[in-house]
C-alpha cells in the first residue's frame, strides 16, 4: 500500500495509472475509519483495479463553532484498517496543500443544498463540493463511492458530477449500522454511555415512519409529528430537523408519493447525528425491522 501526501504526486500517480489502462476507484473519507468506510472500499474494489482512499479532515466544510479541531483522528489505526481491506493508495494531504495561500475558488450549488443540512450548516456543502471536485481532479477516478447516510451530500455530488461533466460514476452504498441499529459514524465516539443509548431514538423515529407508511399513512405532517414525539421523549435529544422530501429534488412534500426521503438530524447532547430512510424502501437504509437487533 502506498501513502501519498502531495496533491501533485497524487495526480501524477493517477495519470500514470490511467495511461496503463487501470480503473481507479475513489473512497473519500475524513478518516477515523469504521466498518461503514470499509464497506465503501469493498464496493470500490468490485469496480476498480486500484482503490484510492482519501483521508482529509476538510476545514472548509466546518462552520466556525463546529468540531473541526476535535474531530477524531488516528492515522495509524486508519492505515492498518486500509491495509487489511486491500486499499492500494491512501491519499492524506495537509490542509495547506489542498488550500494554499491565496486560495479563492469554490464550488457552489444553488438548489439542492438549501434545505436539510444545508439550512442548518451554512457553507457546509460549498466546502464538501469543493473538496470532492479537487479529489476528482487529483485522483482521476472512474468510480467514486459514497454512503447513503449522507443522503443530501450524495445527491449533491451526483448533481455536481453531471453539471460539471466529471467523467466519474457515483456509486451509493447502504448505511452500515451498529448491532443495535445506530448508523455508524465517527462522531458516535463523542457520545457518553447514556447519550449512546438515547441516540437510538433516531432509528426508532425512522421505524415509526416506516410503520406508518406500511399501514397506509401518506400525510407527511402526521408522520413527521409522530417521529418528533418519539425523539422528544429522550432527555438529551434536540431535533435539528425532521424532513420528508422528494428523493430527487429534495423539496418538501405534503404526501409521500414515492420515492420520498425521510431525513433527520438530532443533537444528542452536543453531538449532531443524522440518519435517513427512503420510502418505498430501496435497501440503502439497512434499517432493522421492529424489535430486530
Amino acid at each position: 500500500m502506498k501513502i501519498i501526501t502531495s496533491p501533485e504526486d497524487m495526480q501524477k500517480t493517477a495519470r500514470a495509472l490511467r495511461r496503463a489502462g487501470k480503473r481507479i476507484g475513489l473512497v473519500p473519507t475524513m478518516g477515523f475509519l469504521h466498518e461503514g468506510h470499509m464497506a465503501l472500499v469493498k464496493l470500490a474494489r468490485r469496480r476498480a483495479d486500484v482503490v484510492v482512499l482519501s483521508i482529509f479532515v476538510n476545514p472548509t466544510q466546518f462552520g466556525p463553532n463546529e468540531d473541526f479541531g476535535r474531530y477524531p483522528r488516528d492515522f495509524e489505526r486508519d492505515r492498518a484498517m486500509c491495509e487489511a481491506a486491500g486499499v492500494d493508495i491512501i491519499f492524506n494531504p495537509a490542509p495547506d496543500a489542498m488550500y494554499p495561500a491565496g486560495y479563492s475558488v469554490y464550488v457552489e450549488e444553488n438548489a439542492l443544498s438549501k434545505g436539510l443540512c444545508g439550512a442548518s450548516r451554512p457553507g457546509h456543502f460549498r466546502g464538501v463540493l469543493t473538496v470532492v471536485a479537487k479529489l476528482f481532479n487529483l485522483t482521476l477516478p472512474d468510480t467514486a463511492v459514497f454512503g447513503q447516510k449522507d443522503a443530501q451530500q450524495a445527491r449533491l455530488i451526483r448533481q455536481m458530477a453531471r453539471d460539471l461533466n466529471f467523467p466519474v460514476i457515483i456509486v451509493l452504498a447502504p448505511i452500515i449500522r451498529e448491532a443495535d441499529g445506530l448508523a455508524k459514524s465517527s462522531r458516535n465516539t463523542y457520545l457518553a454511555p447514556a447519550e449512546r443509548r438515547e441516540a437510538l431514538c433516531l432509528q426508532q423515529a425512522l421505524k415509526t415512519a416506516r410503520r406508518l407508511y406500511r399501514e397506509g399513512e401518506r400525510d407527511a405532517r402526521r408522520i413527521g409529528a409522530a417521529m418528533q414525539a418519539g425523539i422528544e421523549q429522550m432527555p438529551s435529544a434536540r431535533v435539528d430537523y425532521i424532513a420528508i422530501v422528494d428523493a430527487d429534488t429534495l423539496q418538501p412534500v405534503q404526501r409521500l408519493d414515492p420515492p420520498a426521503l425521510v431525513a433527520i438530524a438530532v443533537y444528542i447532547g452536543k453531538t449532531r447525528l443524522i440518519d435517513n430512510l427512503t420510502l418505498p424502501e430501496d435497501g440503502l437504509s439497512n434499517l432493522p425491522e421492529q424489535g430486530q437487533q
